[in-house]
C-alpha cells in the first residue's frame, strides 16, 4: 500500500466484485475508504471461498484496507445515515462509490441536493439500469463460443475468472479519479456511470473483434492456440506442460536458436513462399507446419535442460501449474513485497497483496486486512457525523447501527 491518496475520504455502499474492487484499488493507494453495509451483512458478506469457521475469503479479500459501518438500510433512519456520510462536508470528501440503482435512495439528485460539488461513481449491469454480472455479459458477447476446442461444437465455455467485473472496477477507479481532477478544475461534482455490458463490449471493440466479427462473422475456437501469433502448449520429455510464446522477432529467433531448428524453419519458408522473421501473423497462418516441428523438438529436452535456455535467449514461457503451486511460488508469492502474512477477520493468516503498482521512489505501507462488519461504526459517525456517544449509543440502541460482535 502507499500514501499517494492520503487525506482523501471515499464512502462505497456496493456488493458483489466490480465496485468494491474500485474501492480497494484506491484504498491500496491511501484513501481512506469507509464501506457502509447491512447490519449482518449484505449480499456478498457470506459468498464463496469460504474458510473453515464460514467466513467469506472472498469478501476479506476484496475489502482490504478499508473502514466498516454496519447500519440498518431498511429503515429510513439507516438510510438517512449513509446519506449524510456520502455527502459529509470537507474538500478531500464527498466522494461515493456504489453500485445500488440509478432511482432508489441513492440517486443523484437526492445525494447533489446535500452536496453538489459530489463526485459519485456508480457501477451499474446495463446503461438502462437492467441487471448484468459477468457471466451475462460474456454470454452475450460470444466469448463463450470463442473459447475451449473446436471439437465442443456449440457449447460455450463460460470463464472462470470474472474479467468483465475486474476491468470495470479498474476502469470505476481511474474514472473517479478523473472526476476529481475535474472538480478540483472547476468545483463541479458529477456522477459517473459505468455500466458493466459497456465496458465488456467497449473492450472487444479495443481488441478489434467487433471490426472482425462484422467483417469476417464468428471467430472459431483455436483451443490452446493464441490466435494471430505463435502460442501454445507444448510437453517436455519429462512431462512438463509448459505454454510457449514467439511474438516479437527476438523471441522468434531466440526460439528457433533453442530448439535447433533453423534449417527446418528455412525450409518451411521456402516452400510456402513465407518469412517467420518478422511477421507473427505469418506464423500462425502456417502453424500446421510449425506446431509439430517444435512439438517434436520440446519433447526431446527435459524442462530442467530447456528452461534455462529459453530464459538466456529471452524467449517468452512458463509452466504450467495448479493454483496451489503458484500459492507457494516464491517468486510470486512468498518473496514478493507485494504480499505480507497478515491476520485475517476470518482468525487465518495468510498472505494477501497489497497495491499491485511498485513505486521505486516510496516504501511500501503494511497490508491492513479488511474489518469485522461494523468494527468502525462509532469511531466514523463520531468523526465525520460529528455524533456524541450518547447519540451514537441510542442509535445502537435502536438496532440502526451494528457495532461488532
Amino acid at each position: 500500500m502507499y500514501e499517494l491518496l492520503r487525506g482523501m475520504h471515499m464512502v462505497e455502499a456496493s456488493s458483489f466484485v466490480a465496485c468494491p474492487t474500485a474501492a480497494m484499488y484506491l484504498a491500496q493507494m491511501g484513501a481512506d475508504v469507509i464501506r457502509v453495509d447491512q447490519i449482518g451483512g449484505g449480499p456478498d458478506f457470506h459468498r464463496w471461498p469460504k474458510a473453515r469457521n464460514g467466513q467469506s475469503y472472498y469478501w476479506e479479500g476484496l475489502n482490504k484496507g478499508k473502514r466498516s459501518v454496519a447500519l440498518d438500510l431498511s429503515r429510513a433512519e439507516g438510510r438517512e445515515l449513509l446519506l449524510e456520510l456520502a455527502t459529509a462536508p470537507g474538500e478531500r470528501a464527498g466522494i461515493f462509490l456504489t453500485n445500488f440503482p440509478v432511482n432508489g435512495f441513492l440517486s443523484w439528485e437526492r445525494l447533489s441536493a446535500r452536496r453538489p460539488d459530489l463526485v459519485l461513481t456508480r457501477v451499474m449491469g446495463q446503461a438502462d439500469g437492467g441487471p448484468a454480472l459477468d457471466y451475462t455479459v460474456a454470454s452475450a458477447l460470444g466469448i463463450p463460443f470463442m473459447t475451449g476446442p473446436e471439437s465442443l461444437g456449440d457449447a460455450p465455455v463460460n470463464a472462470v475468472l470474472p474479467a468483465w467485473d475486474l476491468l470495470t472496477g479498474a476502469y470505476a477507479a481511474f474514472a473517479t479519479m478523473a472526476a476529481l481532477h475535474h472538480r478540483r478544475e472547476t468545483g463541479q461534482g458529477q456522477e459517473v456511470r459505468i455500466p458493466l455490458a459497456d465496458v465488456g463490449i467497449a473492450t472487444v471493440a479495443n481488441l478489434g473483434m467487433l471490426a472482425e466479427a462484422l467483417r469476417s462473422g464468428d471467430r472459431k475456437r483455436y483451443g490452446n492456440e493464441v490466435f494471430g501469433a505463435f502460442g501454445r502448449d507444448f510437453v517436455t520429455a519429462d512431462g512438463q506442460r509448459i505454454m510457449l510464446m514467439a511474438i516479437t522477432p527476438k523471441q522468434w529467433r531466440g526460439l528457433v536458436r533453442v530448439l535447433d531448428m533453423a534449417a527446418d524453419v528455412a525450409g518451411i519458408e521456402t516452400s510456402r513462399g513465407t518469412s517467420f522473421a518478422q511477421d507473427e501473423a505469418e506464423r500462425f497462418l502456417h502453424r500446421d507446419a510449425l506446431y509439430p516441428l517444435v512439438e517434436a523438438r520440446v519433447a526431446q529436452r527435459r524442462l530442467a535442460e530447456l528452461a534455462p535456455a529459453l530464459d538466456a535467449e529471452g524467449c517468452c514461457w512458463g509452466p504450467y501449474r495448479r493454483m496451489e503451486e503458484a500459492a507457494r511460488d516464491p517468486a510470486l508469492v512468498g518473496g514478493n513485497p507485494l504480499f505480507e502474512a497478515i491476520r485475517h477477520p476470518s482468525g487465518e493468516t495468510y498472505p494477501a497483496p497489497g497495491a499491485m503498482a511498485t513505486l521505486p521512489a516510496a516504501s511500501r505501507i503494511g497490508v491492513r486486512p479488511a474489518p469485522v462488519l461494523g468494527a468502525h461504526s462509532e469511531e466514523v459517525l463520531t468523526e465525520l457525523l460529528g455524533l456524541g456517544s450518547g447519540q451514537f449509543s441510542a442509535l445502537v440502541d435502536r438496532k440502526l447501527v451494528g457495532r461488532p460482535a
